[in-house]
């Protein structure tokens, strides 16, 4: 029998050392899990068994040896966190003669795409490990694959060990026996993408090993046994030279959320980290400017003051008028609008546009206070309908009398939450009037913005950037005319690569947008929003839908109050628009309409986690299905994922094998300083093909309506007396 090679024999004596260590070690308090190259949790290059406290999200940039990775990890749920990363290896093609260089040898730096998926098995005890499985570039080209299983435990506080088995790029060094073969895959003919379900735990694996001390709260020492020979980059590119298989490195935390660290690497290579920590979970509560709430105004008993809870002035002349009124003062502080209100002598009714909170509960109890505070004493019922659009979204009844006696009682929230009913708009009150200075609204913004290609195929980021400015007239409740005309003042989407795609080019043209449009319209609609039924929602929206397409969408929502479930039905006529982005559509051998549709399944999980899926055709003529997954926080934020699978083949579909990414929801309330429901939204794709494409269309029902329903203001009654 064959003896095991040198570093075969030194990576199986690290791992069973290590893991004798881990295995042997009784629990002890844990120190902060730390991050690694590959901006997932763990030594340097190699992972760890710990996983990041929940909802921690981290971008994490590193580099040595011309090696550069950019990595977005979310830990989706306490013991599963994914990752999607943006590699670029530079000098890639050094090493091929130029006469040679074709295909992937054509890049001066190479960049890759991959994902990640970790779970944690095992949480460590008293002497358990923490025990992590995972799979790295399971989507992706297959250069970085591999699989793991890594464990780690503390010896003391301050000092953990972690030892492992890794196969792929991680079972390549110092190997000892594998299960089965494992497929080759070779990048240069293969379209990416796809899931390499067939290589999982398959071909060599190897051992690695690692200690971790932090002689202080935000001094990490790291040194590391790593089973990754990088053959690819040093031996078949000459990217550098291997010379050890031992990392050392040092980390340091210089404030909560920002971690650096610099460290030598595989005996020839200096390297770099930085790392920047947050959790979408946690809401600011300091450094926002906001106006007091308006305090509630306890009623004098029916026995001491029977004069105010007299009902006579029901019958003044603009009794409503002027309580209105009066209320809007108050309101116009938290930057609430009374759309409608109606009053008889025991019950009002207000309609309000929320134009400030984030938290629709908050808003709803703003408008409570004031309620309290300014109606005479005799009315007794409150009846409060947000209104989006024109369109009422539910109804949230509370008495006057739980208001007066709960403000100041511990566990407020929940006590008046429990005397509070959350149903269907149902049928205006008796006497309900609209502001006559509502309508019709004229609104405007001018600022600047900022239009990004982001990890693309031969580019990092790219991006236009200029002024833009939009405007809205709401002609009456649900009637809204909407434009937006931009002024691009520099940028470099325009230098993205001339689309090959074989399908209609309803995406892949976006950098002839970028380049034809310097003055551009960027939208004008005309949409109408309505009720048609009990739980029904409906919206037509006509014009210059989006910067590549005009046309006409129509939209039908089914969404009781108080559901998790939602289901709704698409329609849509799109024509491609001219790249100048004007008045005109491309024509002749450029032209190009479809009509696309979905049907679509909205589920709220609870736990903050939000489900969709959209099934039906798409731009380019391709029927499939769209599965989208959401984890959405009480504060904004809003981290998921999409994949999309149509009847496009992988081959016509070209790199990236089919539509996926990553989509961003960020609030601005920190950035501002201030309240307020703005947002930035970011979608991550991989590349930007045409197969799986949808019209996009401001306005969509599903977004607009579940945030007054009841799940969504549970999630945030905390915020009802803020």
């Amino acid at each position: 029998m064959a003896m095991p090679s040198p570093a075969s024999r030194r990576g199986l004596l690290a791992g069973v050392s290590c893991a004798a260590l881990v295995a042997t070690a009784p629990a002890l308090s844990e120190t902060r899990p730390t991050l690694n190259f590959y901006g997932t949790t763990g030594l340097m290059d190699m992972p760890s068994g710990e996983a990041q406290p929940d909802a921690l999200f981290n971008t994490s940039v590193s580099s040595f040896a011309g090696i550069n990775r950019t990595t977005l990890t979310f830990q989706v749920l306490p013991r599963v966190s994914a990752s999607f990363r943006y590699t670029g290896v530079g000098s890639w093609n050094d090493a091929v003669p130029e006469a040679d260089r074709v295909g992937v040898d054509s890049f001066d730096t190479y960049y890759d795409r991959s994902f990640d998926l970790r779970f944690q098995a095992f949480e460590e005890g008293r002497y358990m490990p923490a025990v992590t499985v995972g799979l790295q570039d399971f989507i992706g080209t297959g250069i970085l694959s591999a699989e793991y299983i890594a464990a780690t435990k503390h010896l003391m506080p301050n000092l953990k060990v972690t030892a492992g088995l890794g196969w792929g790029r991680l079972g390549s060094y110092g190997s000892f026996g594998g299960f089965g073969d494992r497929p080759a895959f070779d990048p240069s003919e293969d379209e990416g993408g796809n899931v390499n379900a067939d290589q999982w735990f398959r071909g060599d694996m190897a051992g690695f090993a690692g200690v971790e001390w932090q002689p202080s709260d935000r001094l990490s020492l790291k040194v590391e046994y790593s089973s990754d020979d990088y053959a690819l980059e040093s031996e078949g590119r000459g990217i550098f030279d291997r010379k050890s298989p031992f990392n050392f490195g040092a980390e340091y935390e210089v404030t909560p959320g920002v971690r650096v660290g610099a460290y030598y690497m595989y005996g020839s290579e200096l390297g770099l980290g930085l790392h920047f920590i947050m959790n979408p979970d946690d809401r600011a509560t300091t450094g926002l400017v906001d106006s007091a709430p308006t305090p509630v105004r306890p009623r004098p008993s029916p026995a001491a003051d029977p004069d105010a809870w007299s009902k006579e002035w029901v019958t003044q002349a603009d009794a409503n008028g002027l309580l209105r009124n009066n209320m809007q003062k108050q309101l116009d502080q938290d930057g609430i609008l009374i759309e409608a209100f109606g009053t008889t002598a025991t019950t009002a009714q207000i309609r309000i546009r929320n134009i400030r909170y984030d938290a629709e509960a908050q808003a709803v109890g703003r408008t409570a206070r004031v309620m309290a505070y300014a109606l005479p004493a005799s009315v007794e019922t409150f009846e409060i309908v947000p209104v989006v659009n024109g369109t009422p979204l539910s109804k949230v009844t509370l008495r006057r009398s739980d208001l007066e006696r709960l403000e100041f009682a511990p566990g407020a929230a929940e006590a008046i939450r429990d005397r509070t009913l959350i149903g269907e708009a149902g049928a205006p009150i008796e006497g309900l009037a609209f502001d006559p200075k509502r309508y019709p609204r004229f609104g405007w913004s001018f600022g600047p913005f900022v239009r990004t290609s982001l990890f693309d195929p031969e580019q990092p980021v790219r991006a236009d950037v200029g002024l833009r400015l939009r405007s809205q007239y709401e002609v009456a409740p649900g009637f809204i005319l909407a434009g937006a005309i931009s002024q691009k003042l520099a940028g470099n989407i325009a230098d993205g690569d001339e689309s090959n795609s074989v399908l209609p080019h309803v995406r892949s043209d976006y950098s002839l947008y970028s380049e034809e449009g310097e003055t551009t319209l960027d939208n004008l609609t005309a949409a109408w929003y309505a009720r048609p039924g009990t739980d029904l929602y409906s919206r037509v929206t006509v014009g210059y839908l989006e910067r590549m397409y005009g046309g006409a969408s129509a939209e039908m929502l089914w969404k009781p109050v108080n559901s998790r479930l939602a289901l709704g039905a698409e329609i849509n006529y799109a024509k491609k628009r001219e790249f100048e982005q004007g008045f005109g559509f491309l024509s002749g051998d450029d032209a190009y309409d479809v009509v696309t549709g979905h049907a679509s399944v909205y589920y709220d999980f609870g736990n903050q986690f939000l489900g969709q899926v959209d099934v039906g055709r798409y731009l380019a003529g391709d029927y499939g299905a769209t599965f989208s997954i959401d984890r959405e926080f009480e504060n904004g934020w809003k981290v998921g994922a999409f994949a999309t699978l149509t009847d496009v083949s992988s081959e016509e579909f070209g790199e990236g094998s089919f539509d996926k990414g990553i989509r961003l929801q960020i609030p601005l309330t920190v950035l501002l300083g201030q309240p307020t429901r703005e947002t930035a939204a970011y979608t991550i794709r991989p590349v930007t093909r045409d197969g799986g494409a949808m019209l996009r269309v401001d306005g969509r029902l599903y977004e607009n309506v579940r945030h007054y329903h009841t799940q969504e203001l549970d999630d945030q009654w905390g915020r009802f007396w803020k």
